[in-house]
C-alpha cells in the first residue's frame, strides 16, 4: 500500500491520531497546483503526477538513495504488470510535471504554514522574518552552464553552475515563506524585490546589510501596510540627523542616488530612518537602522537585542545545504527545468520536516529553535520509509512513538556568550585546481 493511502486509511480509522499530518499537505492543495499549471494525469500512467510531487520530495529528504531507489523504497508507483519501475519511466514522469506545480505547491503551504507560524511567535505585534541570499552548486552540465552560469573571481570560474537567490525564513520556527532564485548573474536585488511580494502586513523584516539600499528598502516598507525592516549599517553610511531620540538613538535622512532613482523613478529623492547605535561587551559598536520610528513602541535597547536572532536565517540556509544536501558538490538535476523542480522539491521537503519539529516544540513547551534538525530529519525519513510498508492500523501508534521520541531530541538552551571565528581546521587541499577554459 502506498504511503499517502496508508494515511487515508489511517484517518478513517483513528483521525485523531493522525490530524496533523494527514493535513500537511492538504490533497486539494496538491489537485489545484496540477490543475493550475496544467500538468494533471491520468492515474493509468505508472507515475501519475502526483506521485511525481512525492518523488521530488523524497529526492530532498532521502539525499543518500538513487532517483529510482527513491521510487522503490517510498513505493511511489501505481500498480501495474511490471514490478519495477524503468529508470527512462523517472526520467519522463519528473519532465510531464515540470517545475511549475512544485513551486505552486510550495507557496500555497507556505502561505499556511510559515506566514501562520511568524505570527504565533511575533515581536511587539509583529510577524518576524529574515531575508538573505545564498547560492547553490548545480551539476556543470552544458544546459546548466548555459542557464544559470558561473561565478567568476580573480581566481577564475567556479567549479560548478551557480544559483542565486534570495530566501524570506520566519525566524523562530526557521520555515520558509517565500524563495526567489535563478541565474547566478542575476543580483539579489532583483530576487529580493520579488520576495517582498510574499511579506504580509504587520511584519518586520530583519535583513543582512548588503541589502542596505534604498531601491530594496523603500519598497519593502511603502508597498505594504505596517511592513518595516531592521538593518546593519556599513561603514561608509552617510546621514543627516534630524532628532535625538535617546542615547546612541536618532531619526536620521539620507540621500537616494541619482543611479538609483534612474532605475526606479517611484524613489524619492532622500529617506528617513532610525538609527541605533550599541555595542556588547567585547565587539566593537555597531549602528542599526529601521523603520521602526516611534522610540517607545519600539525601544532601542530591544530592537539590538532582536537582530541578532538574524543568524537564525544562515542557522536554517546550513540545515538545508549542509544537513539535507549531505554537503554534496551539487543537486542531482542536469537540466534547468529538473533544477528548479528539485530545488522546490527541497524548500517543501525541508518545510516539512520543520512543521514538524514546531508542533513537537509545542508540545514540549520550548522554543522551535530548540529541537534538533539533524536528528528530527533522521527520524521523520526513518518513519516515511516505514510508513511505505507498514499496515495502516500500526501506524497512528508508530507516529505517538515518533512525537515521543522527538521530544527527546530537545537541544540545551543556547549559549548566548558563545562566539564562533570565521575559520577553518583543515587547509586547502595540495592537489592541482582541475580548470576548464574559461567561457567568454
Amino acid at each position: 500500500m502506498r504511503l499517502r493511502e496508508s494515511l487515508e486509511a489511517v484517518a478513517e480509522i483513528s483521525p485523531e491520531a493522525f490530524e496533523d499530518l494527514r493535513g500537511d499537505i492538504d490533497p486539494e492543495w496538491m489537485l489545484q497546483a496540477l490543475e493550475a499549471t496544467g500538468t494533471a494525469t491520468l492515474r493509468t500512467r505508472r507515475l501519475p503526477a502526483e506521485q511525481v510531487v512525492w518523488l521530488v520530495i523524497g529526492m530532498a529528504l532521502f539525499r543518500n538513495r538513487s532517483i529510482h531507489e527513491v521510487v522503490s523504497k517510498l513505493d511511489l508507483a501505481l500498480p501495474g504488470i511490471s514490478l519495477t519501475v524503468a529508470p527512462s519511466t523517472v526520467v519522463e514522469a519528473r519532465a510531464r510535471l515540470g517545475a511549475e506545480p512544485m513551486e505552486w505547491l510550495f507557496s500555497i503551504s507556505a502561505e499556511h504554514w510559515a506566514h501562520k507560524s511568524a505570527r504565533t511567535h511575533s515581536w511587539h505585534g509583529l510577524a518576524l522574518y529574515g531575508a538573505d541570499g545564498t547560492t547553490l552548486r548545480v551539476p556543470d552540465s552544458p544546459a546548466n552552464a548555459s542557464h544559470f552560469g558561473y561565478a567568476r573571481s580573480v581566481r577564475g570560474e567556479s567549479a560548478y553552475p551557480m544559483v542565486r537567490g534570495v530566501g524570506l525564513m520566519a525566524l523562530r520556527s526557521h520555515l520558509l515563506a517565500a524563495v526567489a532564485f535563478g541565474p547566478y548573474e542575476t543580483s539579489e536585488i532583483a530576487y529580493a524585490v520579488n520576495v517582498w511580494s510574499s511579506v504580509p502586513r504587520d511584519s518586520l523584516t530583519i535583513v543582512d546589510r548588503g541589502f542596505l539600499s534604498a531601491r530594496i528598502l523603500i519598497p519593502l516598507a511603502r508597498d505594504g501596510t505596517n511592513r518595516h525592516w531592521l538593518i546593519r549599517t556599513k561603514k561608509n553610511q552617510r546621514w543627516r540627523v534630524l532628532k535625538r531620540l535617546g542615547s546612541g538613538d536618532a531619526l536620521v535622512e539620507m540621500n537616494v542616488s541619482s543611479e538609483a532613482r534612474k532605475k526606479d523613478p517611484s524613489l524619492p529623492k532622500v529617506w528617513s530612518a532610525r538609527a541605533i547605535k550599541y555595542q556588547r561587551k567585547g565587539f566593537r559598536a555597531q549602528t542599526l537602522l529601521t523603520s521602526l520610528l516611534d522610540p517607545h513602541a519600539f525601544p532601542a535597547d530591544e530592537i539590538a537585542t532582536l537582530y541578532h536572532e538574524r543568524w537564525e536565517l544562515e542557522l536554517g540556509y546550513d540545515e538545508i545545504k549542509t544537513e539535507m544536501l549531505d554537503r554534496e558538490e551539487a543537486i542531482r538535476s542536469k537540466s534547468p527545468t529538473a533544477v528548479t523542480q528539485e530545488l522546490w522539491g527541497v524548500f517543501l521537503a525541508y518545510n516539512l520536516v520543520r512543521l514538524e519539529m514546531e508542533r513537537v516544540a509545542k508540545d514540549a513547551g520550548v522554543e522551535p529553535t530548540r529541537i534538533s534538525f539533524v536528528a528530527a530529519l533522521r527520524l521523520i525519513c526513518d518513519e516515511w520509509l516505514w510508513c511505505a510498508v507498514a499496515t495502516p492500523g500500526a501506524i497512528p501508534r508508530h507516529l505517538r512513538n515518533l512525537r515521543a521520541e522527538l521530544k527527546t531530541l530537545i537541544l540545551p538552551p543556547r549559549r548566548p556568550k558563545r562566539r564562533y571565528p570565521r575559520a577553518v581546521k583543515i587547509k586547502m587541499s595540495n592537489y592541482e585546481r582541475k580548470r576548464r577554459k574559461a567561457s567568454k
